[in-house]
């Protein structure tokens, strides 16, 4: 009990004390940050993972792909995130809108290296309190996820695919 309770301590005071507050006298530069973080610009931009260079995707959106990304999507993901709403996790139509396509895979594939190294997921973890777990997913079978994104971002009037 004194373990639990000497813990919620530290970590109280580490988050008042790493928390936000005002910027008064904080003149960092973005460029600055990035460079303190340690990450490449494609880091970044795109995550920390297996996916290190730009997914070429095609134009179209191949709807037997993302037909199984819909099923892994309802066996693994739907537990913590929606379509439309906030859950555990946030709603993930819009998704594409806010993260790259090499972004949603890293997060997939590395999500604990993606919590505790880029600044976005940390800001994520921040804000839903519950880390991603690691689904041990393929990057196959994080691609047939990504065209589901894409799938759904398209038809947003459904709800599945059809």
């Amino acid at each position: 009990m004194k373990k639990l309770i000497g813990l919620l301590v530290i970590s109280l005071t580490l988050f008042v004390g790493c928390g936000g507050g005002s910027d008064t006298g904080n003149n960092k530069s973005a460029s600055t940050e990035k460079e303190s973080s340690g990450l490449t610009d494609f880091e970044q931009k795109n995550g920390i993972g297996p996916v290190t260079e730009e997914i070429q995707l095609p134009s179209n959106i191949e709807k037997e792909l993302a037909k199984k990304g819909e099923a892994l999507f309802e066996t693994k993901c739907s537990a913590c995130h929606k379509l439309d709403e906030r859950y555990v996790g946030p709603a993930q139509r819009d998704l594409l809108d806010r993260r790259s396509p090499e972004y949603v895979m890293n997060m997939i594939l590395n999500p604990a290296e993606m919590v505790k190294k880029h600044p976005e997921a940390q800001k994520m973890l921040q804000e839903f309190m519950t880390p991603m777990p690691n689904q041990n997913l393929s990057r196959d079978e994080a691609r047939t996820i990504l065209e589901y994104f894409r799938y759904m971002k398209k038809h947003k009037d459904q709800m599945e695919i059809q």
